[in-house]
């Protein structure tokens, strides 16, 4: 397996093509670099020299006192392979070509993608890309960024672990990018695959398997260059940490695009989610699935059982997350008879004593703090508890808040909590909810959708390290 150390956490890169243009891909690796702290030696590399961005240019390659650990290489196409031969004459190993124009692009792209496979053969060096977006890998000390998507993800505090994205899409990672700062996703690193002459989706799913810092792999595919070696290594990272998996190319539209994007070869949408299940992946179907599963793995990476019970203060939204829960592979149980005690105590009689637990819409603090508290201490009854509240006009929804932040607190197995309607304090709530350690969201069902999510992988994570003989052979490119 290709080693990535150099690639993730380079002490020294050299960026050809830099500048401080904002609209030109040198000018926006060089921002998104200085942006993401890098704490190492950064040498721009322009004909011109100068200064870049306060530092000294240097002409090429060849005029620095030393080679670097990684190369970025952000120039037009039919210069670049100039830039690797001089790159690898010079001693430098390590390259991450961002720009296209080479397998992707007609009979020259394709005559510059064998010479540039040639090159490779012969000065032993290794190279992510061409045709790709860049790589991020941040941490709350700094990070690198060496790359031209447009913003970094949210990142990760001290302490806490982060969400990974492999993409063969850049489009997707830009949104993946957005959401994590807008649903409050921890993503730290994400990787636009491009081409891959070299370094596949296996080589990041590795590295990235064996990297404390992240909880959990999130993966967008349309095709796979090696499905056998790809299922090896998914395998080994999916039994010690959750992989989650949205193909494109399920149906014959989506195929064909797929085609036309990666060069994917058409399989089934069933020969496809039994492939990821052999693998040990989670499947999903859609690029909001993705994203939950980003927000509940970041925050439960062990995954969870399949029990839930669903506390609202409307029944409307219960009844929605009851239909998603069974929908996503989650079971319902009665409540125990100890639970139906306690909350006969503290619930009007009008209250609905069952599963869902229906509080009625003007419970305050004391029903809600009552009912979670009822659920915490059913710790065999129940594996997840799915909580909905809305705010009407004649209760205050900050108490309630407060009072669920201190309960779940000291939660064991996963909260959720889904707010919905007019919310006066909607970003403080849910900011101060996350912080307690429940998974917020807007909507109940997208709460019980992230619930089945966990209950997903548990199974799957077991199937994983027993790594049967049998195998469903997927169709790839090779």
């Amino acid at each position: 397996m290709i080693d990535l150390q150099p690639f993730y956490a380079p002490r020294s890169i050299a960026v050809v093509g830099a500048g401080e243009r904002a609209t030109s891909s040198g000018g926006a690796v060089m921002q998104m670099l200085l942006r993401a702290g890098f704490k190492g030696r950064l040498e721009p590399i322009n004909p011109k020299g100068g200064t870049v961005f306060g530092l000294a240019a240097h002409t090429s390659l060849r005029a620095l006192a030393a080679p670097v650990d990684l190369v970025v290489i952000s120039i037009r196409p039919d210069a670049i392979l100039e830039a690797v031969n001089e790159a690898a004459a010079t001693g430098h190993r390590h390259l991450l070509i961002l720009p296209g124009g080479f397998a992707e692009a007609g009979a020259e792209g394709l005559a510059r993608h064998h010479a540039l496979m040639e090159v490779i053969r012969q000065r032993d060096i290794v190279v992510a890309g061409p045709n790709c977006a860049g790589l991020i890998h941040l941490t709350p000390e700094g990070g690198i960024a060496p790359s031209f998507l447009r913003d970094l993800p949210a990142g990760r505090a001290a302490g806490q672990q982060g969400v990974a994205l492999i993409s063969q899409s850049g489009a997707i990672a830009e949104e993946v990018i957005a959401a994590s700062h807008r649903l409050a996703l921890p993503v730290t690193t994400v990787v636009s695959i491009g081409n891959a002459v070299q370094i596949g989706v296996e080589d990041h799913l590795a590295h990235l398997g064996r990297d404390d810092s992240i909880a959990a792999v999130i993966l967008y595919l349309e095709s796979l260059d090696d499905p056998a070696a790809f299922r090896r290594i998914a395998r080994q990272v999916a039994a010690v940490k959750p992989v989650v998996a949205l193909v494109g190319g399920r149906t014959a539209a989506g195929a064909a695009a797929a085609t036309a994007h990666t060069g994917a070869v058409a399989n089934d949408a069933s020969t496809i989610q039994a492939f990821l299940t052999d693998c040990g992946l989670v499947g999903v179907d859609s690029l909001a699935d993705l994203l939950l599963a980003a927000k509940a793995f970041a925050r439960y990476p062990s995954g969870a059982g399949q029990r839930v019970v669903i506390i609202s203060n409307s029944g409307g939204p219960g009844v929605l997350a009851a239909d998603a829960a069974v929908r996503a592979g989650l079971s319902l149980p009665p409540l125990p008879s100890s639970m139906v005690a306690r909350l006969r105590a503290a619930l009007p009689a009008e209250a609905a004593i069952a599963n869902p637990v229906d509080l009625l819409a003007d419970a305050r603090e004391d029903r809600f703090g009552a009912a979670l508290a009822a659920a915490l201490e059913e710790a065999d009854a129940f594996d997840q508890i799915l909580l909905f509240h809305t705010a009407p006009f004649m209760v205050e929804a900050g108490p309630v808040v407060d009072c669920l932040a201190e309960r779940a607190a000291t939660a064991t197995r996963p909260v959720f909590h889904a707010m919905a309607g007019t919310l006066t304090d909607g970003p403080a709530w849910f900011q101060q909810l996350e912080a307690a350690g429940i998974a917020m969201s807007r909507d109940p069902e997208a709460m019980a959708r992230m619930a089945g999510l966990l209950a997903a992988y548990p199974p799957l994570q077991a199937h994983a390290a027993r790594n049967p003989d049998t195998a469903i052979h997927l169709k790839g490119r090779r």
